[in-house]
């Protein structure tokens, strides 16, 4: 019998959506047809107006008015603060929120939110409804303390900095998993390096390459520190570097990439679907510090050079990054160019040194690995497909 698994998220940025559909590819690699996976977002779907308009202002509130966003998220960040307000909110919405349940009558609830968590426990136990539920916490390094509720069945986490924030909320060792973040199943087993792959892509097989994104969006600075690479990796007449630019869906910027004539080799691209191969195909990628992207190129044994990060949860991932010695953190192009061009040059060791550290502390299965124990809550379910 098919069993049916909810996944609660919310577009408050693209890292939760991406958890989610990460995990709905692992089930159906590992399991087939047997779980019917339903993603759905809980706060904007399902709470009344006004309050489903809240989430709409992250966006603004993140990427306009950081100082906004950074003064909000410390507010909230203590448990005692947090959990008072998320039981309040709980008991005003809970109607609101016991629709979901009702309408897809969920066998298993897994929250990739840490927005979900009290709102959909005091629903389900209001609807006397004793189903597991897991929290799969998406952010890498600093954690809200909503994510963490007392009665979730499993909570998985990314990293050794989230679980003794985990322990410190009074979760048990025996309620914490620590793989490492989902991330989509085509990074479980990254390609394999080489000039073969770069000629495949249409690179230039022999020079070193950075790749550029600003998620799925296209935001941030890359236009800036394109054009800045452009100039740095150019000198005396030689070229020391190549660029791959991933403008996502951001159309303005990939019509502006495409029409500007480059120095050194350039490939500029929308959105792609084979990231893994890109990112094997690179010596270091360029990026705002966006969990996701930071979990999948160290899977792929990638350097990473931070270019920005949004206030609150996004602050601790540049100490992660540069603590365990996978990349570094500048917020000006012009430094970013300068870096990544002696990378490239008279710090080739350097860069080796971050990959082979970006190897080590990847987690390629992390997905497989979470799937397989929220399966196992399930009790009878078929053994797991060959990965």
């Amino acid at each position: 019998m098919t069993k049916r698994i909810l996944i609660l998220m919310s577009k408050t940025g693209g890292g939760h959506r991406a958890s989610a559909e990460a995990l709905k590819a692992g089930f159906a690699q590992l399991y087939g047809d047997a779980f019917e996976v339903e993603i759905i977002d809980l706060l904007m779907d399902y709470l009344p107006w006004p309050v489903r308009e809240l989430p709409k202002s992250y966006n603004f509130l993140a990427g306009t008015t950081p100082w906004l966003w950074r003064l909000l998220f410390q507010a909230t960040d203590e448990q005692i603060t947090a959990a008072t307000l998320n039981r309040m909110a709980a008991r005003v919405l809970g109607q609101s929120i016991a629709q979901a349940f009702t309408r897809y009558q969920p066998d298993l609830v897994i929250s990739v939110h840490p927005l979900v968590q009290y709102l959909s426990m005091r629903a389900l136990k209001v609807m006397r409804l004793r189903i597991p539920f897991v929290t799969v916490v998406t952010d890498l390094a600093t954690v809200h303390p909503a994510w963490f509720h007392p009665r979730a069945n499993l909570c998985f986490i990314p990293s050794q900095e989230v679980y003794a924030a985990a322990r410190k909320a009074r979760l048990t060792p025996e309620q914490i998993r620590l793989y490492g973040l989902p991330i989509r199943p085509m990074f479980a087993t990254p390609p394999q390096r080489g000039p073969e792959l770069r000629a495949r892509l249409q690179m230039n097989p022999d020079l070193p390459a950075a790749l550029l994104v600003g998620g799925g969006e296209g935001i941030g600075k890359v236009a800036s520190i394109a054009h800045a690479l452009d100039a740095h990796l150019r000198a005396d007449g030689k070229q020391l570097g190549q660029m791959v630019i991933i403008c996502g869906s951001n159309r303005k910027l990939y019509d502006e990439m495409s029409a500007r004539k480059w120095s050194v080799p350039v490939r500029v691209l929308g959105y792609v679907d084979n990231m893994a191969e890109w990112m094997a195909a690179c010596d270091c990628i360029v990026t705002k510090a966006g969990p996701g992207t930071i979990a999948e190129a160290l899977t792929c044994g990638l350097p990473i050079m931070l270019s920005g990060f949004i206030p609150g949860q996004e602050e601790g991932n540049v100490p992660y990054v540069i603590n365990h010695q996978v990349g570094a953190y500048r917020p000006e192009p012009e430094d970013i160019a300068r870096l990544v061009t002696r990378w490239f040059g008279p710090e080739r060791g350097e860069l080796a040194r971050m990959a082979a550290n970006a190897r080590q502390l990847g987690n390629p299965r992390a997905t497989f690995h979470i799937v397989e124990d929220i399966a196992a809550l399930l009790g009878d379910v078929p053994p797991s497909l060959a990965t």
